[in-house]
C-alpha cells in the first residue's frame, strides 16, 4: 500500500530490476498488471526492458491510488489516527516488544503513539524502517509512473481514494490491530533485513519468493489478511474484468504484494477462466 512505504529495502547504484508484469488481453484491449514497490533509493533502474515497452503502449495508467489521492492521504490520516483517549505504549506491547519499539522510535523522533490507534502507529513505524533504509517515495514506481504518463500527456487514475484505504486499518477489530503492532514492534530490529529481502526478490522477479515472504508475516492474522489483501485483489479482478469490455491499452500498477499467491490477483483471474500470461 502506498501509504505504508515499507515493502521495499536497499539497492546498489544503477542495479538493474526485472520487477514481475502480466497481460491481460483479448482482440482489443490489454491490461497490463506490474508489480511495484513503493519507495526505492536512489538509482534503482526498473523501467526498461518489457516494462518500458509497456510503458509506451498504453494509454493510461490504473494505481492504486490517483496522484490527487495521495496528497490527501496525510490529512486524512491526521483525522483517523488518534485514539479516543490516549493508552500509553507499554499497557500495549510486552517488554520485548516494548523495547524494539522504543529503539525503533529513537532512531528518528518520537511517534507520539500513546494519542494513536495501534493501526497508526503501525503505519508510522513502517515509515520510519523505510527512512531508515534510505527509501523514497520519489523513487518508487508509482512516482516514477505517474511523472512519465503526465509528462505525456496521458491520463492517470486510481482503484481505491486513501480514506478507503486507511479506513482498511480503522475498521479492523481491536484485537487484529493489537496483534499487527505487537508483532511490527517484536521484528523492529530487524525490519530493515526483511524488507532487503523482499526487494532482493522484486528485484529479480522472484514472485516465489515474494510470496513465501509476505505470507510468513500476514498469514497469522487472518482478519488483516482478508482485509488488506485478498478483498482488494477480488475487487481489483473484477475491475480489471470490467475494463475488458473496453478497447485500449492500460498499465495496472499495485503492490506486488497483489500479483502473487492463489489469491494474488492474476491467479483470481485465471480462476475466472481469463487468460494471464506473464511477460516479465
Amino acid at each position: 500500500m502506498p501509504l505504508l512505504l515499507a515493502a521495499c529495502g536497499p539497492a546498489e547504484p544503477g542495479q538493474q530490476a526485472r520487477p514481475a508484469m502480466w497481460l491481460v488481453e483479448d482482440d482489443d484491449t490489454y491490461i497490463y498488471m506490474l508489480g511495484t514497490m513503493h519507495a526505492l533509493p536512489r538509482g534503482t533502474d526498473w523501467d526498461d526492458g518489457k516494462v518500458a515497452g509497456a510503458i509506451a503502449a498504453a494509454d493510461e495508467l490504473v494505481l492504486e491510488l490517483p496522484p490527487e489521492e495521495l496528497v490527501a492521504a496525510g490529512a486524512i490520516f491526521q483525522a483517523l489516527a488518534p485514539r479516543s483517549a490516549p493508552l500509553a505504549m507499554d499497557k500495549r506491547l510486552p517488554a520485548d516488544a516494548l523495547a524494539r519499539y522504543r529503539a525503533l522510535e529513537a532512531s528518528g523522533g518520537d511517534f507520539g503513539g500513546d494519542k494513536l490507534d495501534d493501526w497508526a502507529v503501525m503505519v508510522l513505524m513502517g515509515q520510519r524502517v523505510a527512512q531508515n533504509a534510505e527509501l523514497m517515495p520519489s523513487k518508487g514506481v508509482e512516482a516514477g509512473l505517474t511523472a512519465t504518463f503526465e509528462a505525456a500527456g496521458k491520463p492517470v487514475g486510481g482503484l481505491e481514494t486513501a480514506r478507503e484505504q486507511l479506513m482498511l486499518f480503522e475498521t479492523l477489530d481491536p484485537q487484529t490491530q493489537r496483534v499487527l503492532l505487537t508483532r511490527a514492534a517484536a521484528k523492529a530490529d530487524k525490519a530493515v533485513q526483511d524488507v532487503d529481502a523482499l526487494t532482493a526478490a522484486w528485484t529479480r522477479g522472484d514472485i516465489a519468493a515474494l510470496e513465501k515472504l509476505i505470507n510468513e508475516d500476514i498469514d497469522v492474522v487472518p482478519a488483516a489478511r482478508a482485509a488488506i489483501i485478498t478483498d482488494r485483489n477480488r475487487r481489483w479482478a473484477a475491475w480489471i474484468k470490467q475494463r475488458m469490455a473496453q478497447p485500449g491499452t492500460v498499465m495496472l500498477a499495485v503492490g506486488a504484494g497483489h500479483m502473487v499467491g492463489s489469491d494474488g490477483v492474476p491467479a483470481m483471474l485465471e480462476a475466472e477462466g481469463i487468460k494471464v500470461t506473464r511477460v516479465q
